[in-house]
């Protein structure tokens, strides 16, 4: 039981790492390499849904990498997404808003709240 642990707090780590290497790639590569789940003339609201997504995921794993610190979690995610956003102000073609950040923050807080609330319903390891 020991061992299981560890190991799953690595594949927790790896699989934040990749989430958050992806939403790096996504918001700094150029317009015309960036990945779309529909096509590159999609909606709005499915961009929306990306960036919410995204980071909802993200916030999700890093909650349950950090449990019970959900300031902590929550102060991360947002610091991501403001840094991204002033990364992406330097790319050339990109074109970063206020309206972003806040949809991927609110992306990020959601999924950092749905972690500590399972989290919360979860049997604790006998010590």
């Amino acid at each position: 039981m020991t061992m299981m642990l560890p190991m799953r707090q690595n594949h927790l780590i790896a699989a934040a790492v990749i989430c958050l290497a992806l939403i790096v790639y996504a918001t700094l590569v150029k317009l015309a390499g960036r990945p779309a789940l529909v096509g590159h003339a999609q909606a709005y609201w499915v961009v929306v849904i990306e960036r919410f997504s995204a980071y909802g995921l993200l916030g999700f794993l890093l909650s349950f990498l950090l449990p019970g610190r959900i300031r902590l979690a929550c102060a991360f995610v947002i610091a991501v997404a403001v840094a991204l956003e002033v990364f992406q102000a330097m790319t050339p073609d990109r074109d970063p808003r206020l309206i972003d950040v806040l949809q991927k923050a609110a992306g990020g807080a959601f999924g950092v709240i749905l972690a500590q609330t399972i989290l919360a319903f979860l049997p604790r390891p006998p010590s």
